[in-house]
């Protein structure tokens, strides 16, 4: 299988270049995600929020990609204070809860910018051939 790239269309992506996804081989690379809805750019001010907002693109990139939300092996968090841990995870286990991947939560001294409170970066599998849909899927 050929280096596949993925674009969600984010001004950032272009602009620092970088992909929102990398399909390489059986695996898709997720790059560090925040909370922007990027049809709008708009960015919620709660955490929690920023974090549902994640999963809702890291579900569009990953189906785009051939793969699932269920499929994911390894996730980093990554937030920029500690009373953001519990929130985040709190949605993290919904989405999450069946799946379980590897994962590790951070609390780093910031994220590009300010307002950004929430990060979170995956590795997935592709589905297999005869698996066309997600039966774990949360969006």
């Amino acid at each position: 299988m050929t280096r596949r790239l993925i674009s969600t269309g984010s001004p950032f992506e272009q602009a620092f270049g970088y992909s929102r996804a990398v399909i390489d081989g059986d695996l898709v690379f997720v790059s560090g995600t925040t909370g922007y809805d990027y049809a709008t750019m708009a960015l919620p001010e709660d955490a929690a929020e920023q974090a549902r907002n994640i999963f809702r693109t890291l579900d569009a990139v990953l189906t785009e990609a051939g793969s699932a939300l269920s499929q994911v092996v390894r996730a980093q968090y990554f937030v920029t204070d500690r009373s953001y841990c519990e929130p985040v995870l709190a949605v993290c286990g919904e989405v999450f809860g069946e799946i379980r991947p590897a994962a590790a939560i951070y609390v780093v001294a910031g994220l590009l910018k300010p307002e950004m409170k929430v990060e979170i970066e995956v590795t997935a599998r592709l589905l297999a051939p005869e698996q066309d849909e997600d039966p774990l899927r949360a969006f």
